[in-house]
């Protein structure tokens, strides 16, 4: 039995097991991590600055080291997940850069830290790729919005824990103690890892056979191990990868901008000191959380409802920008610290709607095999458009930062005009007679 009947059938079927959300959850613990790692450093930049001699403009450049590194790590382990698979791709990459945030606590010099800055944004990059195609194996395709925001919302919360317990631990053991335990938290998390994914959906030994079903069916042959793996000119050849990338390129930045520079800001408009940031900083990305499950739950509930992929992902994505730009000028009026983080989790909020869906993409256009070098693609273009707002943020924000956050909102149209009119309609594209 093939087609809609198997899949409506299948839907009937209890599922008994449910290792695919224990996969997922374990990727967004991974992703916590992430995120207080990275984000340790704009956390405790005052003090460190004051002790290095350093200045906003080298804070600058270690935002384009990281993300310039970043940016090859995309592409790099883009390829390598789908050389070596999920998981010890995920090893891999969790153990480099675990190491990468420990050394930070034996630097003395801008030189220094943008090597361990370097080593640090190569490595934490497998994180998105990986996910994704994590994401494409495990998932069925009205699951896999959601999925994506478990795995976003991991993100937010490690940004959201990250501020006050970066503050708490420098107050306890200083900045150089502080890198050498959260690097630890990294090496602790590969032990449930590595007993967790013993293989894949197909065969691992926890999975039922209702779920597995569910998972090797309804992807339509996402996670089959014999799908060909496309060269990247050959992905490169259809519209929907390059209107994926577009809305990458153009909405990236304005995650970015807050999570690189929210401290900064913080401490420069409103005269915060460490403490202070911990107590405000994490606002913010409890937007961004509630923006990441609520976009997922949102485009697999109108797949169930019935409609389309293309329809359920354009429409949640659309619904993300219309709430983002309003926001993102309503921050430029904020004059109030509370007013600014609340204007500021409402931007966060309508951007993690739209871009775990535009994550998801790479899932519902290729087979399981081809998924992580475009992801890698998109986490690229994402970073080349970060790179230009990075540069720019040391110059636009002299006076204030209105100005910078009129130029993100600006974004916001243009991704929209990618989405529906590059684009083109979400399908799978992996038959032979798709068209390009």
């Amino acid at each position: 039995m093939n087609g809609p009947t198997a899949i409506a059938q299948l839907r009937k079927v209890p599922v008994r097991s449910a290792v695919r959300w224990l996969i997922v959850g374990l990727i967004a613990v991974a992703t916590v991590i992430n995120y207080i790692d990275r984000n340790a450093l704009a956390v405790m930049w005052p003090e460190i600055a004051r002790e290095v001699g350093a200045t906003k403009d080298d804070y600058a450049l270690l935002v384009t080291v990281f993300m310039l590194f970043y940016a090859a790590g995309q592409f790099l382990f883009g390829r390598l997940f789908d050389l070596i698979g999920t998981r010890m791709g995920f090893a891999l990459s969790i153990s480099v850069w675990s190491l990468s945030i420990a050394l930070h606590a034996v630097t003395h010099s801008i030189l220094s830290f943008s090597l361990v800055r370097a080593m640090l944004g190569v490595s934490e990059a497998g994180a998105w790729p990986g996910a994704v195609k994590a994401n494409a194996e495990w998932f069925p395709a009205r699951e896999r919005a959601l999925a994506q925001g478990v795995f976003n919302a991991g993100a937010s919360i490690g940004a959201i824990v990250s501020a006050p317990a970066i503050a708490a631990l420098y107050l306890w053991l200083g900045w150089r103690g502080t890198f050498v335990l959260v690097g630890v938290m990294g090496f602790l998390w590969l032990l449930p890892w590595l007993f967790v994914y013993r293989a894949g959906p197909d065969k691992h030994p926890w999975v039922s056979d209702a779920e597995r079903r569910l998972i090797m069916e309804d992807q339509a042959g996402a996670a089959d191990p014999a799908a060909p793996r496309r060269s990247v000119r050959e992905l490169l050849a259809h519209r929907q990868s390059w209107g994926m990338l577009a809305c990458r390129f153009l909405l990236d930045p304005i995650w970015w901008l807050f999570v690189s520079w929210l401290p900064i800001y913080l401490a420069e408009t409103f005269g915060f000191d460490i403490k202070q940031i911990g107590l405000f900083a994490w606002v913010p990305f409890v937007g961004a959380m509630l923006g990441s499950l609520t976009g997922g739950w949102l485009s697999g509930r109108l797949i169930r409802a019935g409609h389309s992929v293309d329809r359920a992902r354009k429409w949640s994505i659309t619904l993300g920008c219309v709430v983002m730009a309003p926001a993102l000028l309503g921050a430029v009026l904020a004059a109030e610290p509370l007013t600014a983080v609340l204007t500021i989790a409402a931007v966060l909020f309508g951007f993690q709607v739209a871009i775990g869906n535009i994550q998801t993409l790479p899932g519902d256009l290729f087979g399981g095999r081809s998924v992580g070098t475009l992801a890698g693609l998109g986490g690229l273009a994402a970073v080349a458009g970060t790179l230009i707002t990075t540069w720019l943020v040391p110059v636009l924000t002299r006076e204030s930062y209105a100005p910078m956050f009129m130029l993100v909102a600006a974004l916001v149209p243009l991704s929209l005009i990618a989405l529906w009119w590059i684009t083109g309609p979400v399908r799978r594209l992996d038959a032979p007679s798709s068209d390009s």
